[in-house]
């Protein structure tokens, strides 16, 4: 590699700038960072505007434990600026939106508290199984393919303060101190996380098989599709506001969104008015497939009755914008060669994450298959999800309608 780099820096007649892109099995991350440190690109104009890049690819590590090592390798062969740590969720116009959303309206930011909010859902649901990845899926799971990383990234950008600056460093320190209030989750039954697996059932229309069935899936595997938890953040915004998340395979909708549920008013003009079904207020941010924001509010029924019914004012980005914008690693591969690390993670953002999983997956691994709950392939997952809101006078809302 050393050698072609300077075959094509002779060519250009130049020093280039070099960006390393490690998409890799995760087995082999350390030994190509230490190896890069070894022959010298690692190094190469450290601190100037040509100094070498590695963009590496989730997952950062499996647990706390090889998340720390991961980090430790990284940090003894790039300097922390060099390292840009992906997740293709934050390359998402919506995602990048959610500042501007929050920050740039001063209709939202008064309201975006325990004072009015109810609770907030995140959802980041698939259609597909797990397909010809069985193999790698049954050693990660739903969990740590999707909820440790792109669903922690939706909740630190939803819940976190407003930054001092718009500056990578100070929009991540914010990030890490949203992620280090999340409160540690109650294991075990009447817990905080539900875990659970597909079986064969009716999907886009097609009969599916259940994930016992899927190839290089073994029998008596106790690998999650399906994960909901509840979060509690213990700072002075949200402290008494639940956040529920989800993801998993085989699921109804492919559809992810946060939905924020705004308080149900108890006093004012028309509360205590029987004649008036006012319903609360909800903002619903559609990531994907067809980004969006929609705020549903309550209207008067047109007529001679004294009666309202929620309605939406929504916007769609296709509409508005056009369709031709750019994918997000489009987005993201751009930023890091012009060194713009907003849109990555910090090491210890990938740790205060894992932090708050890796108690959670571990008793897992103790119990097995136990504890391990089953729902049909195209429903919207299992029981224990439904009485893990039901428990609060919650209900999760059907994702994407």
């Amino acid at each position: 590699l050393k050698q072609k780099i300077a075959v094509a820096e002779k060519s250009a007649g130049r020093p280039l700038q070099l960006v390393f892109y490690v998409s890799t099995p995760p087995t082999v991350f350390e030994s190509i960072l230490e190896n890069l440190g070894k022959c010298g690109l690692a190094a190469r104009g450290q601190g100037t505007a040509l100094e070498s890049k590695v963009i590496i690819e989730k997952p950062f590590g499996r647990d706390l434990e090889s998340a720390v090592q991961l980090n430790k390798v990284a940090a003894s062969n790039f300097l922390e600026p060099q390292i840009y740590r992906i997740d293709h969720y934050l390359g998402k116009e919506t995602v990048q939106d959610l500042l501007v959303q929050r920050f740039a309206n001063p209709i939202f930011e008064p309201l975006w508290n325990n004072k009015h909010v109810d609770h907030v859902q995140i959802t980041v649901s698939e259609e597909l199984g797990v397909g010809s990845r069985g193999g790698y899926y049954d050693h990660s799971g739903a969990t740590r393919d999707m909820l440790q990383n792109h669903t922690m990234q939706l909740l630190a950008l939803t819940a976190m303060d407003q930054p001092a600056s718009l500056s990578a460093e100070h929009i991540r320190d914010e990030k890490v101190k949203l992620l280090k209030s999340v409160q540690p989750l109650r294991l075990g039954p009447n817990g905080d996380a539900v875990r659970a697996q597909y079986t064969a059932g009716l999907s886009g229309g097609e009969n599916v098989i259940g994930y016992h069935q899927e190839k290089d899936i073994p029998n008596h595997s106790s690998t999650e599709t399906f994960c909901a938890l509840r979060l509690t953040i213990d700072n002075a915004r949200w402290a008494g506001v639940p956040f529920y998340m989800r993801s998993g395979k085989r699921l109804a909708r492919r559809v992810s969104e946060i939905a924020v549920q705004f308080k149900q008013p108890v006093t004012g003009l028309f509360a205590g008015d029987s004649r008036y079904d006012i319903a609360p207020n909800r903002l619903v941010i559609q990531i994907q497939p067809d980004e969006g924001v929609t705020l549903v509010m309550n209207s008067k029924v047109p007529g001679l009755e004294p009666r309202t019914q929620p309605v939406r004012l929504s916007f769609r980005y296709a509409t508005t914008f056009g369709s031709n914008t750019p994918e997000a690693y489009e987005r993201l591969i751009l930023d890091a060669i012009v060194g713009d690390r907003t849109l990555f993670i910090r090491g210890d953002e990938t740790e205060a994450s894992w932090r708050l999983f890796t108690p959670l997956l571990k008793s897992w691994e103790q119990l097995g298959k136990s504890g391990v709950e089953t729902y049909a392939a195209g429903s919207w997952g299992p029981a224990g999800a439904d009485d893990l809101l039901s428990a609060n006078g919650h209900s999760w809302r059907n994702a994407g309608r």
